[in-house]
């Protein structure tokens, strides 16, 4: 990028603002600022010139908050009704402790308004001192000001996210891509579930198929930005102008949803009933090995390892596993304890108080690196069977998740 071609362009920049969708609402809620310099087919992002470390700091940081000021400036009389994510390189707001961007802010912006203006900082491209950041932040926050992260990922630091205390975090579409979702499902999954602890919201950005749409709906995504629902524009579009379409798809989304997870509840309950069955057969204890390996012979086709523990966690038998087309028995893990896993007591407890069975969430497990589910249920004698659900199964029957 020619730096001498940008700076003589800046006159000619322009500013478009990206429609932010929420899924709660069906309606535009927030749009997103860029700036751009249009010049035929050539399109120079301003956002990617304030981001390149060639380009003298100062520099970079007067040209963003160029593009800050004309936004604010064109829409001044809506920013009571409508919020605005407006671009902000955290390397760039520590240069002087976020002085002169702050200062602009509140220049543009009365103070009661200030809590619809949010700081969209790139996550991926953070190059400076993290507690410097955190502090300033915190400061600004005060104020009512939000901050975003964006092109959160595989590649994103915990501590940043936790510091800044975002209220948004945005994902890239690609990386709710069908193909790479075996992959990425364990970082979305973190991802999502650390949204939660915080209080943020997800985003998914660059939505341009209704398939991209109801993926990130279907995976908790609260706000979406992309071609698919509308363009950048240099003007506001009506707020309500998608939200017959899109509460349409949502409604397909929801119906789609219930089904299948009417499937699931459906096998799952079927696979309790054949494993239930089975153990009230045999009545399997960790007195008599040959039981569990008669069990074992019964649940082959859903099974991969199977053992008792006590209530404390203790294993009292040996795994009895399949390997190699045989069921083969590994006293090694005998007198294991697993009381250090997430909710095991807290499991085994509501196991033998309600007297009923439980099937765990899906976890790669830790000799295989397969994504299995286990089955737990209370035996006589404070004893509790716990059978690991082969991948094969769960995979067939659609109950992976």
């Amino acid at each position: 990028m020619d730096v001498l071609n940008v700076l003589d362009k800046l006159d000619q920049m322009e500013v478009f603002f990206e429609p932010i969708y929420s899924a709660d609402e069906h309606s535009i809620v927030a749009y997103e600022v860029s700036g751009r310099i249009v010049e035929g087919e050539t399109v120079i992002d301003i956002a990617t010139f304030t981001y390149n470390e060639d380009v003298p700091a100062e520099i970079r940081a007067e040209v963003e908050q160029l593009v800050v000021r004309q936004a604010i400036e064109k829409i001044i009389g809506e920013i009571e009704h409508i919020d605005l994510y407006i671009p902000c390189n955290p390397n760039l707001l520590t240069i002087d402790f976020g002085e002169s961007y702050f200062s602009l802010l509140k220049e543009l912006v009365t103070e009661e308004n200030l809590h619809h203006i949010t700081l969209v900082m790139n996550e991926y491209l953070f190059a400076t001192d993290l507690q410097q950041l955190h502090h300033l932040i915190k400061y600004i926050q005060t104020y009512g000001v939000k901050v975003a992260l964006s092109n959160v990922g595989a590649h994103s630091h915990l501590d940043s996210l936790l510091l800044l205390e975002p209220s948004v975090l945005c994902i890239d579409v690609d990386q709710l891509s069908y193909n790479k979702w075996g992959n990425q499902n364990y970082v979305f999954t973190t991802l999502r579930a650390l949204a939660l602890k915080m209080g943020a919201s997800l985003m998914v950005s660059k939505v341009d198929t209704i398939y991209q749409l109801q993926h990130g709906w279907k995976n908790g995504a609260r706000y979406y930005k992309g071609a698919y629902l509308e363009k950048p524009s240099k003007d506001f579009v009506p707020r309500d102008t998608l939200k017959p379409r899109f509460r349409d798809e949502c409604e397909q989304f929801i119906a789609t949803e219930k089904k299948l997870i009417k499937h699931k509840l459906e096998e799952v309950k079927l696979l309790e009933r054949k494993i239930i069955s089975s153990v009230e057969t045999v009545i399997p204890t960790s007195k008599q090995a040959d039981k569990l390996i008669e069990l074992a012979n019964q649940l082959q086709d859903y099974a991969f390892r199977l053992y008792i523990c006590d209530g404390e966690g203790f294993q009292t038998t040996p795994n009895i596993r399949w390997k190699k087309d045989q069921w083969v028995v590994e006293k090694e893990a005998l007198r294991k304890n697993w009381s250090w896993r997430p909710y095991f007591l807290e499991n085994l407890l509501k196991m033998r108080q309600e007297q009923i069975s439980d099937l765990s969430n899906a976890y790669s497990d830790i000799e295989t690196g397969e994504l299995t589910r286990t089955f737990s249920m209370a035996l006589p004698n404070n004893e509790y069977l716990f059978i690991d659900i082969s991948y094969d199964y769960l995979y067939e029957h659609n109950i992976v998740n």
